[in-house]
């Protein structure tokens, strides 16, 4: 059964374009970053006390993954809550986040958003290259022309949230 699990895991990634980079990759990367985002919330358990009232996901910097993930996810339940996609133009107006998405486009507020969610049960996703070492729980980067995710585990315990070790295993510990 794990075995089979994996299986499936392996093939998803890859017919989503996962392992490329390349401009002519079937897919376009705000699509292949939302499903991954959504996908990742499937391998992670939240504290109870999350788990009432809305699954708010917050995309920081990327109309066009707040588009997608809103087309694909908006009126889906997550975790059991319904899911609340919204697009945020300002640091200040990140509130009570579950997940929170940072474009690389935005990575200069990436320090002011870590202190106001440091400690708190939100799975922050970043997109620039060294965001993973910095504290963001998971970090898309490019690695030999692949798309690659980090998982940085030390953020996981310090905001409360279980990852999957097959999470942990698809991607680049750090």
């Amino acid at each position: 059964m794990k075995f089979t699990f994996k299986i499936f895991i392996v093939a998803f990634f890859v017919s989503i374009g996962f392992n490329t980079l390349d401009a002519k990759a079937q897919r376009p990367m705000h699509e292949i970053h939302s499903m991954l985002i959504f996908n990742f919330i499937k391998y992670i358990e939240w504290p109870d006390e999350t788990k009432s009232g809305d699954f708010v996901i917050a995309v920081y910097g990327d109309d066009d993954v707040y588009n997608q993930l809103s087309k694909l996810y908006g009126q889906r339940q997550v975790k059991g809550q319904n899911a609340e996609i919204v697009n945020v133009s300002d640091v200040a107006e990140l509130n009570n986040a579950h997940l929170i998405y940072l474009a690389s486009s935005k990575s200069k507020d990436f320090e002011t958003i870590l202190e106001k969610y440091d400690t708190k049960p939100t799975l922050i996703i970043t997109d620039k290259s060294g965001l993973g070492k910095k504290g963001s729980s998971i970090n898309f980067r490019e690695v030999g022309g692949k798309l690659k995710f980090e998982i940085n585990q030390a953020t996981f315990t310090d905001s409360k949230l279980k990852v999957s070790s097959q999470l942990v295993n698809m991607g680049i510990a750090i």
